[in-house]
């Protein structure tokens, strides 16, 4: 059965259409949480005329932004750019070519391009509680994304662990491979933990989990991560494709599937 093209689709073909809104995108690639006056000063366009391209760029959801103090910063969401590859061009390409072109391009990636805060954002039309059970639930956790157990004690200083996939121990990785404890918790709203990677080793990082409810049983998830402090040598991210944030335009591109389609997009 084909899939029928989507609104957002739409919306972010057109985005994505516009030299200077992908120049955008590739600042923010480069270094996340810009406000409107960095951005301008690396376009030859009036303010403007930028803040127009930003307001594409948000209605697509390749944008989202916060409010800190009196600035309001500008961050990169890749989630609808997953969606779209594993919509539109993950089926109709070789997983061999697909897995050399990764690793090209990670070669090849300066290491300036490393975040402090990451945010990704993606909405699904499930209840609040259904995706809170989703992340927080080892049920579900093996269904999507790493296909990885989850510990939760859900309390304020209670402990988290995320625990090694089958296929993860069968290449010989360690039973835990993310440890955490749980700073503030609201279910089925928000969620605060620290995140350390076992295997990379390094400062605790902290993530942020947001589920706000929307219009005809829509939620909003917002994935909040600042890796200030983690680790970013050229082996460790060599190792690990989207650093010490974890791969979550992947993840939750993945989640999005499973509760709208009860499948993995890697079923």
């Amino acid at each position: 059965m084909v899939s029928p093209v989507t609104e957002d689709d739409d919306r972010v073909f057109k985005a994505l259409a516009d030299r200077s809104r992908r120049f955008l995108l590739d600042l923010l690639f480069l270094r996340d949480g810009r406000t409107l006056t960095e951005l301008e000063s690396e376009l030859e366009m009036t303010r403007f005329g930028v803040m127009k391209h930003l307001k594409v760029l948000e209605e697509a959801g390749l944008v989202v932004t916060r409010r800190q103090g009196r600035e309001k910063l500008h961050f990169l969401n890749a989630v609808p750019i997953r969606l779209i590859h594993d919509r539109w061009i993950d089926k109709y390409t070789l997983q061999q070519v697909a897995a050399l072109a990764d690793l090209k391009a990670e070669l090849e990636r300066p290491m300036t391009t490393a975040k402090t805060v990451q945010m990704n954002r993606v909405y699904i039309k499930a209840s609040a509680q259904t995706i809170w059970d989703a992340i927080t639930q080892p049920e579900w956790t093996v269904k999507y994304g790493y296909q990885a157990p989850v510990e939760y004690d859900l309390r304020v200083g209670g402990a988290y662990r995320g625990l090694a996939s089958d296929a993860m121990k069968e290449q010989g990785g360690p039973d835990v491979i993310i440890e955490g404890e749980v700073l503030e918790v609201d279910p089925p709203h928000k969620l605060v933990q620290t995140w350390r990677a076992t295997w990379l080793g390094g400062e605790a990082t902290t993530l942020t989990f947001e589920i706000v409810e929307k219009d005809n049983g829509v939620c909003c998830l917002t994935v909040t991560h600042d890796v200030t402090g983690a680790p970013q040598t050229a082996e460790q991210v060599a190792g690990n494709i989207d650093g010490a944030g974890g791969g979550w335009a992947e993840v939750l591109s993945d989640l999005k599937s499973l509760l709208e389609t009860g499948k993995s997009v890697y079923a």
